[in-house]
């Protein structure tokens, strides 16, 4: 479901694309009669898991209101080669201008939220879950992190304003992973407090400061099993472990099944290609 915050991003976000692409004005567009009225559909090229209605929605609401869209496969329905999307009827100026910035929002988003569904597969059967991480598209953080839950995911911290994740160059700077962590939780308040380790030594030094969280970084699997058994050991006062690092479709299922809460990647939004759509044009 759209957050109020990704609901309030939409329109802002398409006039910026809109007015990057159309300028001063669709000149190729302006050839096409003004009172011309035209049908057009979106139609998927490849499987694919679907996210971007309300931006394509928005892209044509902004160029003309009057533009109606049927859609056949909603956000986080799955897509096969040669399925309609969705149903246009507007004006051909309108249709022609918004083409091109509809599809990159769908492709883009669509793009996250197959390989976000890919990821999550993988490690069905499991107690881990797939987060995303703040390694997205300048200008598409809230849109690509709602692609991820249309896909399966789960989203990490939005920004650095929302949670407090405790990297090596914190801690240099801190001293210590207790000095950093005491620090983070006293001006924390109520959001999440997570450090990155990168070995078992500092893995122990992390539970014994209280961590809540702790981000697991580049740990192979045998590492990865150490760190789940040790955790374990602390009991209640244990902490929710994080695995990140070389996640890859190959290597995600042996990564769960150490044990690991969660496994982080940003694969899902940063090493994309954008799916296959096209938006043909019928004139009755």
């Amino acid at each position: 479901m759209l957050s109020d915050e990704t609901k309030a991003s939409i329109g802002p976000g398409v006039a910026a694309a809109l007015a990057e692409d159309v300028g001063a004005g669709d000149l190729t567009a302006s050839l096409v009669d003004a009172d011309a009225v035209v049908g057009a559909t979106i139609i998927a090229r490849e499987s694919l898991v679907l996210c971007g209605e309300a931006w394509v929605n928005e892209v044509f609401r902004q160029l003309d209101e009057n533009i109606i869209i049927d859609w056949y496969i909603g956000d986080g329905g799955r897509a096969e080669a040669n399925d309609v999307i969705c149903k246009i009827v507007g004006h051909a100026r309108a249709l022609l201008t918004g083409e091109r910035t509809a599809l990159n929002f769908l492709q883009t988003l669509s793009s996250t939220a197959t390989i976000t569904a890919a990821f999550t597969k993988a490690v069905e059967g499991t107690r881990t879950k797939v987060l995303d991480t703040r390694k997205t598209i300048p200008g598409l953080r809230l849109a690509q992190k709602y692609a991820v839950t249309c896909g399966g995911g789960v989203n990490h911290r939005v920004g650095l304003f929302d949670a407090i994740l405790i990297k090596e160059n914190h801690i240099k700077s801190a001293g210590s992973i207790t000095a950093a962590l005491q620090r983070a939780q006293e001006a924390g308040g109520e959001v999440l407090v997570e450090v990155e380790v990168e070995n078992h030594g500092e893995l122990l030094e992390a539970l014994d400061a209280g961590a809540a969280r702790i981000l697991l970084d580049n740990f192979s699997i045998d590492e990865l099993k150490e760190a789940v058994a040790t955790n374990k050991s602390y009991g209640i006062v244990g902490a929710e472990l994080e695995a990140s690092g070389n996640v890859t479709l190959d290597t995600i299922r042996e990564i769960a099944e150490t044990g690991v809460d969660y496994i982080s990647t940003g694969a899902l939004t940063k090493n994309i290609r954008a799916a296959d759509l096209s938006m043909l044009f019928r004139i009755d």
